[in-house]
């Protein structure tokens, strides 16, 4: 089994060429999709979070309104993302860290590709070392323009914006890019895909990507 991390800053399209290496026949673990999973009401994260947060961050019908909980976290004034990460996550990876070890034996050969934004900056994982949860690390990058207006089309989900709400989308955008900065490891051994934008260029790079990281697994010692 070969171990990936795919990382990349907010809107340099990790979750796309996650997308696309699936479709090649990558196991894919997404951090955001179980971190939404274990912030519906009832779970040890949802409950965590609202102790933590209060009442201002549950909507009417008991949900997480992750708008509220957001804008807490980002508040160039006071941010408050490590308090939602020390809940969030050391549950995501404790999950992870299970599926795969289940994976490791009903999938020996698969390459499990972890998408997550923060696999180099998190304090949480176990060791505090990313290299002890990954053989190798995928970094997508972009231009931070480029990155933006990803996060804006992303937001507006089709919806025809004022200029009020794009200017307030973009600067919530470069409020959340200071936040996440990757520092990059210099002893990683990182493979990177640059995302212009150009879907083309995009499957070329997964296409080549998935043969490398085909070798990778190939060539790793059997248990």
């Amino acid at each position: 089994m070969l171990r990936v991390g795919l990382t990349g800053e907010l809107g340099s399209g990790k979750s796309t060429l996650a997308h696309m290496l699936a479709e090649r026949g990558a196991v894919v673990l997404s951090s955001d999709e179980m971190a939404r999973a274990m912030m519906q009401p009832g779970d040890p994260v949802y409950t965590q979070i609202v102790a933590l947060f209060g009442s201002g961050v549950v909507q009417p019908d008991g949900s997480l309104d992750r708008k509220a909980l957001a804008h807490l976290a980002f508040d160039p004034r006071h941010p408050r993302a490590e308090e939602l990460n020390a809940i969030v996550h050391p549950a995501v990876i404790a999950e992870q860290a299970k599926q795969i070890a289940n994976l490791a034996k009903t999938q020996p050969h698969a390459i499990v590709v972890v998408e997550s934004a923060l696999i180099f900056s998190t304090r949480y994982a176990p060791g505090g070392a990313w290299h002890k949860r990954f053989d190798c690390i995928v970094l997508v990058t972009a231009p931070d323009e480029v990155k933006v207006e990803r996060f804006v089309r992303r937001m507006a989900q089709g919806r025809e914006l004022s200029p009020g709400e794009l200017l307030a989308l973009r600067a919530d955008a470069q409020r959340r890019l200071l936040v996440q900065r990757i520092p990059m490891p210099e002893s990683a051994n990182v493979l990177e895909v640059q995302n212009s934008g150009d879907m083309d260029a995009l499957r070329e790079q997964a296409q080549s990507l998935w043969k490398r990281l085909t070798v990778l697994e190939q060539a790793r010692p059997q248990a």
